[in-house]
């Protein structure tokens, strides 16, 4: 039976990749073979609630509240051992420039204290920990295309944070410590809700808002260029991160996620495709200084052909992101634009 821990489950993607564990009856153990999932522990600093309907199923849910860095907390959630670990939690990238010391301790302590705790849950090394980093690891004088081999130097407290912790899952991997594997984001969008306070919020404000027939601004110019990909999509890998025999990581446990690089302009495009002129027209452009410097920072463009060697995948066009947000948080299948 197999026993799952989900940090930062709050999340909206935290609680989307719980509904997705919840809708599929194993996964596949360290030898390949399925396993069934018997226990599912999520874990944030605000309890989280049990998905609808889990109460009835066939695994127990637990939910757990508390900071990552205490180990008491810490020591809750891993009692009775582990098999897999999806470390989701972290604070966004405008908070951890903002905030040093919160960064540090969320991004990078409790990174750190997560990875002990998997070590002692299994002292044959067989935890599997997949770790969310960013392509803000990367930044300064880049290539026009970045590749798997291109050396991280960011430019943020956020970016060195993410990259810090990308080597203590490489170094603890590489010691037999833990079965550690290192996922890169791209930039996730459509998100639902209100703005949060990552630099990114806008990408997904310029095509939730107008589609909800508000307004909404962006703050850096049209020709920005971004790597996104849709929360189906990260979900759908994170997942694959998780199930992959140890053997085809190699010695590099970190691999950045298949995208979609577009421009601000191209997503408007798309929107006004999908969604007509009245929804463009509640865009409107407001240059944040801030904002722009830390966005112009992260790569745009990836070649990302280790990961689809590995099966990971990026979604099909940016309409596709839009149709899929439509479908998943607007309630109806997504057929005619909204006008």
């Amino acid at each position: 039976m197999m026993r799952i821990v989900v940090t930062g489950a709050n999340g909206f993607i935290g609680r989307k990749l719980v509904r997705a564990l919840l809708d599929q009856p194993s996964l596949s153990g360290a030898d390949g073979a399925p396993v069934p999932l018997s226990d599912l522990r999520l874990f944030d600093v605000v309890p989280p609630e049990v998905p609808a309907g889990a109460a009835d199923g066939p695994v127990t849910v637990r939910c757990m509240a508390g900071d990552l860095s205490d180990p008491a907390a810490l020591g809750a959630v891993m009692n009775g051992g582990v098999d897999v670990v999806f470390h989701l939690a972290a604070v966004v990238s405008a908070q951890a420039e903002e905030d040093f010391g919160l960064g540090m301790r969320v991004n990078f302590d409790a990174t750190r204290a997560l990875l002990d705790a998997c070590r002692q849950s299994a002292p044959d090394g067989a935890a599997r920990l997949v770790f969310t980093s960013s392509v803000a690891v990367f930044g300064g004088d880049l290539p026009e295309v970045v590749r798997d081999d291109t050396a991280p130097v960011p430019q943020s407290s956020y970016g060195v944070q993410k990259a810090m912790g990308e080597l203590l899952v490489q170094d603890y991997a590489r010691r037999g410590f833990v079965d550690g594997r290192t996922v890169r984001l791209p930039t996730i969008v459509v998100r639902p809700g209100p703005p949060n306070k990552a630099a990114s919020t806008f990408a997904s404000s310029i095509i939730r808002e107008p589609l909800n027939g508000e307004d909404a601004v962006c703050p850096v110019p049209a020709e920005t260029g971004l790597f996104v990909s849709s929360p189906r999509r990260i979900v759908a890998n994170l997942i694959q991160a998780a199930t992959l025999p140890a053997a085809r990581f190699g010695r590099d446990r970190t691999v950045m996620l298949p995208g979609l690089s577009v421009t601000v302009a191209e997503m408007i495009k798309a929107l006004r495709a999908e969604a007509g002129d009245g929804a463009v027209a509640r865009i409107r452009f407001q240059d944040d200084p801030r904002v722009r410097a830390i966005v112009a920072s992260w790569p745009a463009r990836f070649e990302t052909a280790r990961a689809t060697a590995l099966g990971f995948q990026a979604d099909a066009s940016f309409a596709e992101v839009i149709r899929a947000f439509v479908e998943d948080e607007m309630g109806a299948p997504h057929k005619d634009p909204v006008s």
